[in-house]
């Protein structure tokens, strides 16, 4: 049963014929004491609450509500409504414990998709306890087949994926550089029903601010110099699918507004038409970037982060994972094997364990480097701890660390700008090396750079 807070009879009716139409039993309320007392009567499965009443436009007594609800009744989730222009409201009531939030005039199939959601995360008889799944039956249960490893850790991320995979929400990948965001994001992907759907992989960090409306939503023939014929942007891509935005946290306050109104109702207009469009989609970004942190500081809006964070899968760095690290690299030498053919190519014990004692700050993507690195310039079959050592300090972040200057002689921005010249230097100006090597994106690199004014006109 779901319950339906409005005083406005017309909002009421219109979710009332919404829900019953797609089959769920709801019960109304006009007011917040009707609203408690038809709690009391019978703990609805989900309450859909208005932030506004006629008696109080402002919205305290819609989150007096929500305060009240979350209090005598924490197991009740609420999704709340709201207007655009009110959507603070929302923010707060996200940060009093709702469970998403909704604005008007709201799209029915985006409705009812978050209802789907909540619902389906929420309940509790019937689904399997997770918790206590380990690497064996995760793989039974889900296709995690290409994220390699065992250890707790992980494996609570993978539980938390399988269990929301079957779902439309919306997910935050949190992690270093390296560690695999995107590869969990396809297995998020792949054992959902949108699996035979598009994925659509867009990187927010090397996409310009000029270009990212035309990218993003797409453009008509002429809509401005160098448009030479249509062409569908990265939503309209990823409709039935699931569209991956990598490195969120890059993305500027104007374009993170473009993208909130965008994943309000899953509408846009193409640039050079003023004809709305709507993709059904599905979305998991992806950050190595405190957030948080960025909220704080006012340089990512609170609303978008309470969007796109509905669940949040932290990923641990490899340094914490360290048991992993012989599964890891037997998967890595595998693959080399059957692609250079060499059948008899394998690891030496001590190069084993003495792979495993590394710190990686490049973490899975430094460790995969490294294997192949060493592989392809070594021809002798065994590998050992000599063959890694050799070509693991030919990285600049170990080249010259004993010369660093000591704190408080430059800035951050000085050992920043210092660092990126050497990176330049060592990899000869190849920029996907160069932002590999120092754990950035290749617009991150281009935006240092051009910050610093440093030369990359032969770097491709």
């Amino acid at each position: 049963m779901i319950l339906i807070v409005d005083d406005d009879d017309a909002i009421r009716a219109s979710l009332n014929f919404l829900l019953r139409k797609s089959g769920f039993e709801t019960v109304e309320a006009e007011d917040p004491e009707g609203a408690l007392a038809a709690i009391a009567g019978k703990v609805p499965s989900l309450c859909i609450l208005d932030m506004n009443f006629s008696r109080a436009t402002t919205g305290e007594e819609g989150l007096a509500l929500l305060k009240q609800i979350r209090t005598d009744y924490p197991e009740l989730p609420v999704i709340l409504i709201t207007a655009w222009g009110s959507i603070s409201l929302a923010v707060q009531g996200m940060k009093l414990g709702a469970s998403d939030f909704i604005t008007k005039p709201w799209n029915n199939d985006f409705l009812l998709a978050s209802v789907k959601t909540i619902l389906h995360l929420s309940k509790q008889d019937g689904s399997p306890d997770t918790a206590t799944y380990d690497r064996t039956k995760l793989n039974q249960l889900y296709n995690f087949e290409n994220i390699i490893g065992s250890d707790e850790k992980l494996l609570e991320v993978l539980r938390i994926a399988g269990r929301v995979s079957s779902t439309d929400a919306s997910v935050l990948i949190l992690g270093e550089s390296g560690t695999g965001k995107e590869i969990v994001a396809e297995a998020i992907h792949g054992n959902s029903r949108r699996r035979n759907g598009p994925f659509i992989k867009v990187n927010l960090g090397g996409i310009h601010a000029e270009l990212f409306e035309s990218e993003m939503f797409g453009h008509k023939k002429g809509a401005f110099t160098g448009a030479i014929q249509d062409r569908a942007g990265r939503f309209e891509l990823a409709h039935e699918g699931t569209i991956f935005l990598d490195e969120i946290g890059e993305l500027d306050i104007s374009g993170q507004v473009k993208l909130l109104r965008v994943l309000q109702d899953r509408s846009f207009e193409a640039m050079g038409t003023s004809v709305p469009r709507t993709a059904d989609f599905r979305l998991i970004s992806a950050t190595n970037q405190d957030l948080g942190q960025r909220v704080a500081s006012g340089q990512f809006r609170e609303d978008l982060y309470y969007r796109i964070n509905l669940i949040s899968l932290c990923l641990p760095p490899l340094r914490e994972r360290r048991k992993d690290i012989p599964f890891l690299v037997q998967y890595f030498v595998d693959n080399i094997k059957q692609l250079y053919e060499r059948p008899d190519l394998q690891i030496s014990p001590a190069a084993m364990n003495w792979l495993q004692t590394l710190p990686w700050p490049g973490n899975i993507r430094e460790l995969k480097n490294l294997v192949e690195r060493t592989v392809l310039l070594t021809t002798h079959d065994t590998l050992e701890i000599g063959d890694f050592q050799r070509h693991y300090e030919l990285s600049p972040r170990q080249e010259g660390t004993d010369n660093l200057p000591a704190v408080g002689t430059v800035t951050l921005e000085e050992m920043e700008k210092s660092m990126i010249k050497r990176a330049m230097q060592f990899h000869q100006g190849n920029i996907s090396k160069v932002a590999r090597s120092l754990g950035l994106s290749r617009g991150a690199l281009y935006r240092r750079l051009e910050k610093y004014g440093l030369p990359y006109e032969t770097s491709q």
